[in-house]
């Protein structure tokens, strides 16, 4: 993969310096395959030398809701696979899943990530598992494990459960491992983010009610990124990319205007909790098909690859509509976000002193 820009050896307040747009048009556009009209929130998984990419595809015939209740009617969607070997130009390849499919109503916002186990590594999505609106139940935690089988991907047939607490609305999880190999949940109960540690990824995977219980008690303790003053909520975006000097989580935030917009945390490897956040997004809607959609103003990444030393690809979704695509320079996202530690730490001293 070529990218057209050079790397700034400074830090500086300008994202421009950190991230670009790969193209000015969605890498996938809505309507692009037949039955399915917005093709948006794509996970990725870099495999065997092709970008693939994990979409939310929603099927023909939703319509605006008139009355209240959710916005849109009849909105059911699918997870579309698609393939490419430079992350710009992409074809449709497979339905991964269908609504109905594995007792899940509705699949949302998938997330796909590598995790350790016990045994070796394990390829698990996570999604929203959206239930019908007649069920009264809330949106949970949904996840699956997958399997390659040397041209596509399938779900695991009985991998699938519900993570987290039981009969609350809670989403936006990703998966990852820390320093020691324990395995690490975060994820979003509104408007917060919370990180929950598990011993391994087993003990994650199989977490029963006493564990969410306690967590729940300790929620406080667990909650690890607050929206800003003003803002709405937070949620966790791609499955954390690990450097030397620790784990970068892209998250969205959406602002007081109700705009989302990709910001960045750098987690700590050893305990999983950010050291530092940049107190402004790194890429917000500037284009038309970011501006406008079916949710306006909207850029919300769920896929991110370490491509090399110097670059990450991101993946995002656009307006609820489509897909675009980014490089994120790596040296100096990591200045810019070891300035922000070293102002959180002397602010801590500071406060240290002034209180003894």
């Amino acid at each position: 993969m070529s990218v057209s820009f050079n790397e700034s050896d400074d830090a500086s307040d300008s994202s421009d310096l950190i991230v670009r747009r790969m193209r000015d048009m969605p890498v996938i556009s809505s309507g692009i395959v037949d039955g399915y009209g917005p093709i948006f929130n794509p996970g990725l998984l870099h495999h065997e030398g092709r970008y693939h990419l994990f979409a939310r595809g929603v099927r023909f015939g939703y319509r605006l809701n008139p009355d209240d209740g959710p916005r849109f009617l009849d909105y059911i969607s699918d997870i579309l696979v698609f393939e490419s070997l430079d992350g710009v130009d992409y074809s449709f390849a497979y339905v991964l899943v269908s609504a109905g499919e594995h007792a899940v109503h509705c699949y949302e916002d998938p997330r796909v990530q590598r995790v350790m186990s016990t045994t070796g590594e394990r390829i698990v999505m996570t999604y929203t598992n959206l239930p019908s609106e007649e069920s009264g139940m809330p949106w949970r935690i949904g996840a699956h494990e997958l399997r390659w089988d040397g041209e596509r991907f399938h779900v695991v047939d009985g991998s699938g459960r519900l993570l987290g607490p039981e009969g609350m609305e809670n989403k936006d999880a990703v998966i990852f491992n820390l320093a020691d190999g324990r395995a690490a949940l975060m994820h979003r109960l509104p408007p917060n983010m919370q990180l929950a540690v598990f011993d391994d990824f087993e003990a994650l995977w199989d977490a029963d009610d006493s564990y969410w219980v306690e967590h729940l008690a300790e929620i406080d303790t667990h909650t690890v990124i607050r929206p800003a003053p003003a803002a709405f909520g937070v949620g966790a975006g791609a499955p954390p990319i690990a450097t030397e000097h620790g784990l970068i989580l892209f998250f969205h935030e959406r602002n007081a205007d109700g705009v989302y917009t990709m910001n960045v945390a750098l987690l700590d490897l050893d305990h999983g909790r950010p050291v530092a956040i940049l107190p402004a997004p790194l890429l917000v809607p500037e284009l038309p098909w970011e501006i406008e959609g079916d949710v306006d103003g909207v850029v919300f990444v769920q896929g991110a690859h370490r491509v090399n030393e110097t670059m990450i690809y991101v993946a995002y979704g656009a307006a609820d509509r489509c897909i675009g695509s980014a490089v994120v320079l790596i040296k100096p996202l990591l200045a810019a976000l070891a300035h922000e530690a070293a102002v959180a730490h002397a602010a801590t001293q500071l406060s240290l002193r002034t209180a003894s």
